[in-house]
C-alpha cells in the first residue's frame, strides 16, 4: 500500500433526538481494501453518505489525500474522486453499458450532437482494461446482477474515482460472481484505487480485506489488521460482548407430516418438485442463485401459477390460487426483498405487524385500539425489535429490526408453516443471532419452517433436513448427520 488517500476525523451527525454519529474516525490507504464492519444501526451507511456528499456534516473534518475537502454535495465527492456503489444499483435497465456509464455527461462529435459509436468505444476501452468481459453496446437489462455491479465499478472510475464505496456488493452473487468481483477488486487495487468495503459476511472480509474498522452505536471502536484479527475478536467489537451462542439449535424429533408437494411444475421454471416439512421440522432450501428455491415458494404461496402437481396440508389436497389461499391453510411467506415485498417503508411498527390481521381488531368500522396495540407489543418484546415506541416509521429502523417486523406481521397470522426466503440477508450478527433463536422457539412450539439461505453455515447449523436445488428441480437431500458444505455445493451444481 502506499499513501494515504482518506482521513475522516472527529466526524459527528446528528438527526431529530438522536446521534446517529459521535467522534467517528476512518482512514484509507491507496491500493487498499478497508472493511467497515458494525450492527446495523452503528452509523456505517450515515458515515458513507457524508463521504459521499448525501448528508452534511455536523462537525468533525475530512481530508482527501492529505488535503481537507469541502464535501457539501455528490457532485463535490465526485470531484474530489469519491464514487458510492449502493446495494440497490440505479443502472437504466433500457440503456446500453455505454450510455450509463457516461450518462448526463454524454461525449458529442464536433457538431455537439451525441456521437454514440466514440462513447461506445471509449466505454469498451474502459471495460478491456479492466478485463470486464462486457461489450458496451449491450442493454443493462440484459446482464446479469454481477455484470451490472463491474458497469456500476467502471462507471465510478470513468469519474476518475480514487475511492471507491461497496456496500453489500455480493449480496445477490453467487460464489461463481462473488470470484468474479473479488477479481475485480484486486485489480483495482493494482491501480492504486482504494475501497471501502461494507458487508455482514465476515469470511468475505478475511478474504478480500486488508484492514477492518468496526462501528458501534455511532461511535469508532478500533481497527484491526485482518490477518493478525479473528471472528470472535471482531464480533465482540461489534457487540459489546461476546456473542456465546451465534447458532441457536434445540433439536427435537419432528411430528407428523403437514406439508406435502407432490410434482409440481411449471414450465422452463420448476420439474418434479416432491419434498414434505414435518411439524416443528426446519427444512433448509440450499442452491446457487437461479436454481428456483424463490419459485418453489411463490407457487406454494400462491404468487405464482403452476402447471401441474399438488400442495397437501395435514393429508388434505389444498386448491392455492392466491396468497389468501396460503394464509387460509396456515402458510406465511417472509419474502427475500423485506424493502420492496415486505414493508410498507412510509408506515409505523404497529401499522406493518398487524396489516395482515385487521379482522381481528376492527369490526365493521370500529377499531379496538387496545387489541392493535396489544398485538404489536406482544411481537415487539417477543422479538426484541429495538424501536423507541411502536408508532416509529418503520423507515427509520435498522435492517435488523426490519427483518424482525417483517417476521412478526407473518407470526401475528399464526402460521403452522412459515417460509423464510434469506431470512438474514443483510442483517449483522447480533440481529442474525436474534433471529436463528426466533427459529429455534417457533419450531420447539411446533411451526414447521422452511428456510432459504445462500449461507451455508446457516444451513447446515439451523437445518434439520437439506432440499438441495439445480436447475429447477431438487438435485440432492441430506440429513443432519450428512451435512457438509462439500456435498451441497456437489448437488448444488448438479452434481458435477
Amino acid at each position: 500500500m502506499n499513501g494515504n488517500l482518506l482521513q475522516m476525523k472527529n466526524i459527528s451527525k446528528k438527526f431529530p433526538g438522536v446521534y446517529a454519529l459521535k467522534n467517528a474516525h476512518f482512514e484509507l490507504n491507496e491500493g487498499e481494501v478497508h472493511a467497515l464492519l458494525g450492527e446495523n444501526g452503528a452509523g456505517k451507511s450515515t458515515l458513507m453518505k457524508i463521504l459521499g456528499g448525501i448528508y452534511s456534516v455536523d462537525e468533525g473534518e475530512i481530508y482527501i489525500q492529505g488535503k481537507k475537502a469541502d464535501i457539501k454535495s455528490v457532485k463535490d465527492a465526485q470531484a474530489y474522486g469519491i464514487s458510492i456503489i449502493h446495494q440497490e444499483l440505479v443502472l437504466v435497465p433500457y440503456m446500453t453499458v455505454a450510455e450509463n456509464i457516461y450518462l448526463g455527461r454524454e461525449v458529442t462529435g464536433k457538431t455537439g450532437f451525441i456521437d454514440k459509436a466514440a462513447m461506445i468505444e471509449k466505454a469498451q476501452k474502459l471495460l478491456d482494461s479492466f478485463e470486464v468481459k462486457i461489450k458496451a453496446d449491450s442493454l443493462i437489462s440484459r446482464l446479469t446482477v454481477a455484470q451490472q455491479q463491474m458497469v456500476e465499478i467502471i462507471k465510478a472510475i470513468s469519474f476518475n474515482a480514487k475511492i471507491i464505496v461497496m456496500d453489500e456488493p455480493t449480496s445477490s452473487l453467487t460464489e461463481k460472481e462473488v470470484k468474479f468481483l473479488f477479481d475485480t477488486i484486486k485489480n483495482l487495487k493494482s491501480h492504486g484505487v482504494g475501497i471501502v468495503y461494507i458487508s455482514h459476511r465476515m469470511n468475505e472480509l478475511f478474504e478480500i480485506s486488508d484492514r477492518v474498522t468496526v462501528m458501534r452505536d455511532g461511535e469508532y471502536i478500533g481497527t484491526k489488521i485482518t490477518k493478525d484479527t479473528s471472528n470472535d475478536e471482531l464480533i465482540a467489537m461489534m457487540v459489546g460482548r461476546e456473542l456465546t451462542s451465534y447458532y441457536t439449535r434445540d433439536y427435537n424429533e419432528p411430528g407428523d407430516i403437514i406439508l406435502e408437494v407432490k410434482n409440481l411444475n411449471r414450465k422452463s421454471v420448476l420439474k418434479n418438485i416432491n419434498f414434505s416439512v414435518r411439524k416443528g421440522e426446519i427444512v433448509g432450501f440450499a442452491g446457487l442463485m437461479g436454481a428456483g428455491r424463490s419459485e418453489v415458494m411463490r407457487a406454494i404461496f400462491g404468487l405464482d401459477p403452476i402447471d401441474s402437481g399438488e400442495i397437501l396440508i395435514d393429508g388434505q389436497k389444498v386448491n392455492i390460487k392466491e396468497p389468501n389461499d396460503a394464509m387460509k391453510n396456515g402458510i406465511a411467506l417472509v419474502p427475500e426483498n423485506r424493502k420492496e415485498e415486505g414493508l410498507f417503508l412510509i408506515q409505523s411498527v404497529k401499522f406493518n405487524i398487524t396489516l395482515k390481521i385487521l379482522d381481528k381488531f376492527i369490526k365493521f368500522i370500529k377499531v379496538n385500539k387496545k387489541v392493535e396495540n396489544d398485538i404489536t407489543n406482544k411481537y415487539i418484546d417477543e422479538l426484541s425489535i429495538k424501536t423507541p415506541t411502536s408508532n416509529q416509521l418503520i423507515g427509520n429502523l435498522s435492517g435488523g429490526n426490519q427483518q424482525k417486523v417483517v417476521i412478526a406481521k407473518w407470526l401475528a397470522t399464526e402460521p403452522k408453516i412459515l417460509i423464510l426466503d434469506e431470512p438474514t440477508r443483510g442483517v449483522d450478527v447480533a440481529a442474525k443471532a436474534e433471529i436463528y433463536s426466533i427459529m429455534n422457539k417457533l419450531a420447539s412450539a411446533g411451526v414447521s419452517i422452511i428456510m432459504i439461505s445462500s449461507e451455508l453455515p446457516e444451513i447446515i447449523n439451523m437445518s434439520d433436513r437439506v432440499l438441495v436445488m439445480c436447475n429447477g428441480t431438487i438435485t440432492g437431500s441430506l440429513n443432519r448427520n450428512e451435512f457438509t458444505q462439500e456435498k451441497i455445493m456437489y448437488y448444488a451444481t448438479g452434481g458435477i
